[in-house]
């Protein structure tokens, strides 16, 4: 059972009252003041009443696009974050999350970095949580007798289907506001399953 005490689910308080505020008092708005816009990193937008640059890809996760963006990755939060908090603890579990914020933004950047449109959601975070749950409670089909491959090919079908996931969110929000940012997705992916060791020798250092 989720614990509102948890990691998890303060995470997901803060970032819903956040989206809240976002989408009653216009996302179009909260979009460009507190999202990651890509060519401000090269100096190609300017936005002096925005957030500064180098805390947007933290606050850009807090701003959802749209009531249906917010529940599915609410959803998906709650789902693998209660999971992966389970084995890593709390302070893994924000550490995962923050360390996704930055490298799905960063993978945005390098994809797109002239962009002009700005990320929001925490998809990208979510996703590093999903490349952990991949790992810890994966089980492979035996697809080939390689088992090694077998988990590659698990790993890969949760990032596609995620990914997929967030697609059919942005196509059913519609205009919802909704920005879909895919290199974001598999950036977050990626740093979750590089994190997985590192947080369980930290984890259980004293074992």
């Amino acid at each position: 059972m989720l614990k509102l005490r948890s990691a998890t689910a303060i995470i997901a308080i803060v970032t819903v009252a956040a989206s809240v505020i976002a989408i009653l008092g216009g996302v179009n708005y909260w979009a460009v003041f507190a999202g990651f816009i890509p060519a401000r990193i090269s100096g190609a937008v300017d936005l002096p009443g925005a957030l500064p640059l180098w805390i947007t890809p933290f606050s850009s996760a807090l701003v959802h696009g749209g009531w249906l963006h917010l529940g599915v990755n609410m959803l998906m939060l709650l789902f693998a974050g209660s999971m992966v908090e389970r084995i890593i603890g709390a302070s893994g579990l924000a550490f995962a999350y923050i360390v996704g914020a930055l490298v799905a933004a960063l993978s945005q950047f390098v994809v797109d970095p002239g962009s002009p449109i700005p990320m929001i959601g925490a998809s990208g975070a979510i996703s590093a949580l999903f490349g952990l749950y991949a790992l810890f409670f994966g089980q492979p089909k035996q697809v080939t007798e390689n088992q090694k491959l077998n988990r590659s090919i698990h790993v890969a079908w949760l990032l596609v289907t995620w990914v997929v996931l967030q697609w059919m969110a942005g196509m059913l929000a519609g205009g919802e506001g909704v920005m879909l940012a895919t290199p974001a997705h598999i950036g977050g992916f990626i740093a979750g399953l590089l994190l997985q060791r590192p947080l369980l020798l930290w984890r259980y250092r004293k074992a």
